[in-house]
């Protein structure tokens, strides 16, 4: 009688985890499902460090579910680099959950996002942007949704302009 409970037990606990595994998030594509819009970039003025000025990259966007399935726990992972590198100056995960989700042809309250690195300098910040040394940077948004892979869905140049919100 104990093999038979035993036996049970186990066909029960394997047809839980089919069930389960049917509720999972449907698969998206994020790449034709997600728009980024209202884009701005710039250097924002993270004011004095060590004494000096610090100018660091900064976007601030919205982004659109063009899909038909709700998108909760959207994970959206900005990078910052300097164009051409491979070394980041930062980087910022926002995750769209709870009142924040979005539902199809929903739009995103703004999102602004920062690098942690960027430019110190003695001199006026708007000086710093006309600096010979100065690099342009770029910044590349990439979402990601349940277990599928994350997808670049926008990149772009970090404009020359001294941001202060």
């Amino acid at each position: 009688m104990s093999a038979y409970v035993t036996r049970a037990a186990a066909g029960a606990v394997l047809a839980a985890a089919l069930t389960l595994a049917g509720c999972s998030e449907p698969t998206v594509d994020l790449a034709t499902s997600v728009t980024v819009s209202d884009l701005t970039t710039g250097w924002f003025d993270a004011g004095v460090v060590d004494g000096k000025n610090k100018l660091v990259p900064s976007a601030s966007f919205t982004v659109t579910n063009t899909g038909t399935h709700k998108l909760s726990a959207l994970q959206l992972n900005s990078v910052f680099r300097f164009e051409g590198e491979e070394q980041e100056l930062g980087s910022a995960l926002v995750i769209l959950r709870g009142a924040d989700a979005l539902a199809p042809s929903a739009t995103s309250k703004p999102i602004t996002v920062r690098g942690t690195w960027g430019f110190t300098g003695e001199q006026p910040r708007a000086q710093m942007l006309m600096h010979a040394q100065f690099k342009d940077a770029c910044v590349q948004i990439f979402a990601k949704y349940g277990s599928a892979p994350a997808v670049k869905i926008k990149e772009a140049k970090i404009v020359r302009q001294l941001l202060t919100k």
